[in-house]
């Protein structure tokens, strides 16, 4: 590494062949240069991508970085022109500042404790067997993304909300819209008005039927309907497709990595830390973006005021300089502390949530299917775009023996 100012000439759009789990090869160059690189955006905005450990994690925990909405001008990979970007839509607080954040995150933090979170763990478990059975019965072979990965997330988040999950079809495709790197801006755009009919009907259906739901909780709040609604699309998005890409691509990880398998297998109290490998190895929601309030001192560098700063977690995770031997996938790690699930006020309010369902599911599908293996060449497995903002596999075909 050197103290030099590094400039990274594009943001990668795709990742290293036959390296599905690592960060592209250009973000990887880039720490090794600095922590902090010197970037144009396409639009010609002068900007920021960091890639260490330590300066992401202190920009995430800092104040005078924003997330709003509204100053989010700039894209690492699209020109948008000089558009005029609205601010977040009530309730939907992770794209906002302090105060409003606050005011929205708030309520919900007492319904997703550790303690909650783990009182769901006999239902997860219940959950999962059901589709390891369906699996087993329609087997030896499976889509482990619609089998497995995607309908237990689906379900815990569904139940949780007050979801009727006969109607998960009218939000679930919807959402890998949203995230998935491949609709076009009109079908976003569809999309999320679909959702929000949706989620207006199912508010409106709760003020006049409340149930033992986190959505029908918050009804004696001040909180507005549209506000309530714009909580709810933002906690079914996160707590349905960054689990459900974790089980997928964690999978598949385990499976090219057959020594760490072996290993979980052989000793089932490593699940704990095989999941939190697993997140930092992988860090599936692999960048967020701030904006400097004001100028900014760091690393030597001046962050002008109103510049924005691209923050690639899934670099910051593999810093040799925070964790030994970065690039590779150890259940038997000791240095923790990743930043899969953020940090600072935005960091994940589903985390425990998150955990209890990795540390049911991975366990239980190994276990029942002891032969699991890929039913193609890892090199076809159906990988989510680059630019996507959740990095996943689309589709994960196994088979194992009967």
């Amino acid at each position: 590494m050197t103290d030099s100012l590094h400039t990274l000439a594009t943001m990668p759009t795709q990742r290293q062949a036959g390296c599905p789990f690592d960060p592209p090869k250009e973000l990887i160059e880039a720490r090794e240069h600095a922590p902090i690189s010197r970037f144009t955006f396409p639009d010609g905005h002068q900007g920021w991508v960091v890639t260490g450990y330590d300066l992401t994690r202190a920009i995430l925990a800092d104040p005078r970085f924003s997330s709003r909405r509204e100053l989010m001008k700039h894209h690492p990979v699209i020109d948008y022109g000089d558009i005029e970007v609205p601010p977040a839509p009530p309730g939907e607080f992770l794209l906002m500042d302090e105060p409003q954040h606050g005011r929205y995150r708030k309520p919900l933090v007492g319904k997703f404790t550790v303690r909650r979170m783990r009182l769901l763990t006999e239902r997860v478990e219940q959950i999962t067997a059901e589709h390891l059975d369906a699996m087993e019965q329609a087997g030896p072979a499976a889509d482990l993304v619609t089998a497995f990965a995607k309908p237990i997330p689906a379900i815990v988040i569904c139940e949780l909300l007050g979801v009727p999950y006969e109607d998960r079809g009218r939000f679930q495709h919807n959402i890998d819209l949203f995230l998935g790197g491949e609709a076009s801006d009109e079908e976003i755009g569809t999309a999320y008005v679909e959702t929000q009919q949706y989620l207006a009907e199912l508010v409106a259906a709760k003020r006049a039927n409340p149930t033992d739901d986190v959505l029908s909780d918050l009804l004696d709040s001040d909180l507005t309907d549209e506000e309530l609604q714009g909580m709810a699309l933002i906690l079914l998005s996160a707590g349905f497709d960054t689990t459900a890409n974790m089980l997928a691509l964690g999978t598949f990880a385990l499976l090219r990595n057959p020594d760490q398998l072996a290993a979980l297998r052989a000793d089932p109290s490593l699940t704990d830390q095989a999941v939190e490998e697993l997140l930092r190895y992988l860090t599936v929601a692999k960048q967020f973006f701030r904006v400097a309030l004001e100028d900014v001192e760091l690393a030597g560098h001046t962050i002008e005021a109103g510049t924005t700063v691209v923050l690639a977690l899934n670099t910051a995770n593999r810093d040799p300089e925070r964790f030994r031997n970065p690039h590779a996938l150890d259940i038997h790690r000791q240095d923790g502390g990743h930043l899969a699930f953020s940090h600072g006020i935005h960091q994940c309010l589903g985390q425990q949530l998150a955990r209890v369902e990795m540390r049911v599911a991975f366990p239980a599908l190994f276990n029942r299917f002891p032969t699991l293996r890929l039913a193609v060449p890892a090199e076809e497995v159906a990988l989510r775009p680059e630019i996507a903002d959740i990095y996943g596999v689309k589709s994960l075909p196994v088979t194992w023996d009967a």
